[in-house]
C-alpha cells in the first residue's frame, strides 16, 4: 500500500520531469567550476534539493489551479507529457492535499535558499530565488497566470534556465559574469520548447477554457514554424557561443545530438495536427534538453581537465 501511495505522488510531483531543474543545476555548478578552482558539494546539493523543491511546487500548485478552471477535467487528449498529472481527476490525491503539499515544497525550497543566501555574499541568491518562487507561484495562480497569458514559454525559460544556470553559479563562486546571461540560453531556450510542444495535445483544452497559451495564440500550423526555428537558432547558438569564445571549443561535443534535431524537424512538420504522432516530438525535446546540458557541461569539464586555451 505504501509503495502505492509512493508511487501516486511521484505521479503527482511529475518527478520524471525534474531534468528540467537538474540539469542546469549541473550546467551551472560545472560553468562555476570551470571558471573557478574549487567545487562545493554541499552546496550544489543543497541548490539542487532547492530548485527541485519549487520545480515540484510549481507542478502542484499548477495541477491544483488547472483544476480549478476545469482545463484538466475537460482534457480528452492527455498524453504522458501534458494535461497534467491527472491525480486529482483520477480521485488519486484529493485538491486540497496537492495544494497543501505545494506550500510545503514552497517553503521547502525557500528555507534552502535563505539558508545558501546566508552563506553567500549579499543577497543575490534571494532577489534570484524570489524571482523563481513568484513565476513558479504564479504561473497558474490568480491574478497574474502567467501562462494564460501566453507568457508561460518565457516564464519557464528564465525560471528554469537563466535563474537556476546563475544561482548555481553564483552559489558556487560568489560572482555573476554577464556571460551567463547568453550561455544559459541554449538550455533556456530548449527547456522552454518543452513546454511549448507539451501545449499541442492541450490545444482544444486550453482554449475551451480561455488558457491562452502560446500555440492557442498562434495557431498549431504557426507554432510548429516557431518550434523548428528556435530549436534551430539553439544549435547556431551554440556555435556562435563557442566561436567568441564564450564557452570552451569541447563545448561543440553538444552538436553530436543534432540527429536528434533533424528527427524532431521531420516530425513536427509531418504530424504537428496528429497528436499520437507528434508524441516522439515530445520526448526528443525532453531528451535534447537533457543531452544539451549534459554534453555542454561534459565539454566545460574536458576543458577544466586538459586545460585547453
Amino acid at each position: 500500500m505504501r509503495l502505492k501511495r509512493m508511487r501516486i505522488w511521484i505521479k503527482a510531483l511529475r518527478a520524471p520531469f525534474f531534468t528540467a531543474t537538474i540539469i542546469p543545476v549541473i550546467l551551472g555548478a560545472t560553468l562555476a567550476w570551470h571558471d573557478g578552482s574549487f567545487f562545493n558539494w554541499p552546496k550544489f546539493w543543497l541548490t539542487l534539493c532547492g530548485v527541485v523543491f519549487i520545480h515540484a511546487g510549481t507542478n502542484l500548485i499548477n495541477d491544483y489551479f488547472d483544476h480549478l478552471s476545469g482545463c484538466d477535467a475537460i482534457n480528452l487528449t492527455c498524453t504522458p507529457f501534458s494535461g497534467g498529472s491527472r491525480v486529482i481527476q483520477d480521485k488519486q490525491i484529493s485538491a486540497r492535499n496537492i495544494f497543501l503539499a505545494s506550500l510545503f515544497c514552497f517553503t521547502a525550497g525557500s528555507l534552502i535558499g535563505l539558508y545558501l543566501n546566508y552563506l553567500s555574499a549579499g543577497n543575490l541568491v534571494l532577489i534570484l530565488g524570489a524571482i523563481g518562487v513568484f513565476l513558479g507561484f504564479f504561473y497558474t495562480v490568480k491574478p497574474l497566470r502567467i501562462v494564460y497569458g501566453g507568457r508561460g514559454e518565457l516564464a519557464v525559460g528564465v525560471g528554469f534556465g537563466l535563474l537556476v544556470v546563475a544561482g548555481t553559479y553564483y552559489v558556487q563562486l560568489q560572482q555573476l559574469p554577464l556571460k551567463l546571461f547568453v550561455v544559459s540560453l541554449p538550455v533556456s531556450i530548449l527547456i522552454a520548447l518543452v513546454l511549448f510542444i507539451n501545449e499541442f495535445p492541450d490545444y482544444d483544452a486550453d482554449k475551451a477554457v480561455g488558457k491562452k497559451t502560446l500555440v492557442v495564440i498562434l495557431g498549431k500550423k504557426r507554432s510548429m514554424i516557431l518550434y523548428q526555428i528556435l530549436l534551430s537558432v539553439t544549435y547556431l547558438m551554440i556555435i556562435g557561443l563557442v566561436y567568441f569564445k564564450l564557452l570552451p571549443f569541447f563545448c561543440l561535443i553538444a552538436l553530436f545530438s543534432l540527429p536528434l534535431v533533424f528527427n524532431s524537424l521531420v516530425v513536427v512538420r509531418k504530424n504537428f495536427q496528429q497528436i499520437q504522432e507528434l508524441l516522439p516530438v515530445n520526448a526528443l525535446t525532453i531528451g535534447l534538453h537533457s543531452l544539451v546540458g549534459i554534453l555542454l557541461s561534459a565539454g566545460l569539464a574536458l576543458d577544466k581537465i586538459f586545460l585547453v586555451k
